[in-house]
């Protein structure tokens, strides 16, 4: 089946810091490469028209700054130690994440957000429910954390689920797979402990079978994955959803699309992500992949009427030789 939706991006991003001035890979193939213009008219001012009940707004975030990327900066070699296994968030990341936080209360995305779908990954999920989550629990509290005291040998408290989004940990989304002991994580049963309140029931090995100690996933590879997840979000019903994933994972999943943008949107789609940065985006359902009907469309003409356009009048009077 033949599948192109094209994300359009909005202009809400959120840059805790510099953004690597990488280019952009462009695949040679995708399901869902953006095709070549169409037509003048559909591209009339470089804009693009769909119905609003074929789209999705995704919030794109990677995971703040954690152990691995300081250790791996310094010396590449230090990816492959196992003394970064499924490694954590720094303290530097923690602040990091209370920044996002407050980015994303005062934008009201807090608001609107119906869902957060999380890497099943120590710094993706403390990212997550750290941006995302509720306040700090109480006492007082009934309802299970999304993350309990100290996860990750952390000073933070415990995060409250009350009046947060459903989490949801899906291993499609994970950074590349394979070599590096960062990528590799834990059991479900560990997470479910550390993280009480995230669903992790789309998952189906309570093991990490898919990470190999001697193969690295390749970059061809990520990117397939990432449209296989594209494809999938349309299986949910929620319309605005945030994504708590990877750099790797983001760069090469979205380097597919804006080819027929405008260069300065395409790099907007496709550079490299900060350490918890947040980029807003639209993806559309060309390929009809998702069946929702409108919430919003109104078909009109009730009570029932006469309703002839003067412009159908006027063609139909041509067309009968009048």
């Amino acid at each position: 089946m033949l599948i192109t939706p094209n994300p359009i991006l909005l202009n809400s991003n959120f840059v805790p810091g510099s953004i690597s001035k990488r280019g952009c890979a462009s695949p040679s193939s995708s399901p869902f490469l953006c095709s070549s213009y169409p037509s003048d008219m559909d591209t009339a001012a470089g804009q693009i028209l769909y119905p609003l009940h074929r789209c999705k707004t995704l919030h794109l975030v990677r995971h703040a700054q954690g152990f691995h990327n300081v250790e791996g900066e310094k010396n590449f070699e230090a990816y492959k130690s196992y003394d970064l296994f499924d490694a954590s968030l720094t303290p530097l990341g923690w602040k990091q994440v209370e920044n996002l936080r407050g980015h994303v209360k005062a934008s009201g995305l807090s608001k609107t957000i119906e869902l957060v779908i999380v890497s099943p990954l120590l710094r993706t999920m403390q990212t997550a429910v750290g941006v995302f989550g509720g306040e700090a629990c109480t006492d007082e509290t009934s309802v299970p954390p999304l993350m309990n005291a100290g996860v990750g040998d952390s000073d933070r408290q415990a995060i409250s689920s009350l009046n947060a989004p459903p989490f949801i940990a899906v291993e499609l989304c994970r950074e590349h797979l394979g070599v590096h002991p960062c990528d590799k994580r834990r059991s479900i049963s560990d997470y479910r402990h550390m993280f009480p309140a995230i669903d992790f029931s789309l998952i189906e090995n309570d093991e990490d079978i898919l990470w190999k100690p001697d193969i690295r996933e390749k970059n061809e590879e990520v990117a397939a994955r990432g449209l296989k997840f594209l494809e999938w979000l349309w299986t949910r019903k929620e319309k605005e959803i945030a994504v708590v994933t990877h750099s790797g994972f983001l760069f090469h999943s979205l380097s597919a699309f804006g080819n027929d943008c405008h260069p300065t949107v395409k790099s907007e789609i496709c550079t490299h992500f900060a350490n918890c940065e947040l980029r807003s985006m639209v993806v559309v359902d060309k390929g009809l992949i998702g069946s929702d009907e409108s919430s919003t469309n109104y078909s009109g003409k009730i009570p029932y009427g006469l309703d002839l356009p003067s412009d159908v009048a006027d063609e139909n009077h041509i067309g009968n030789g009048n």
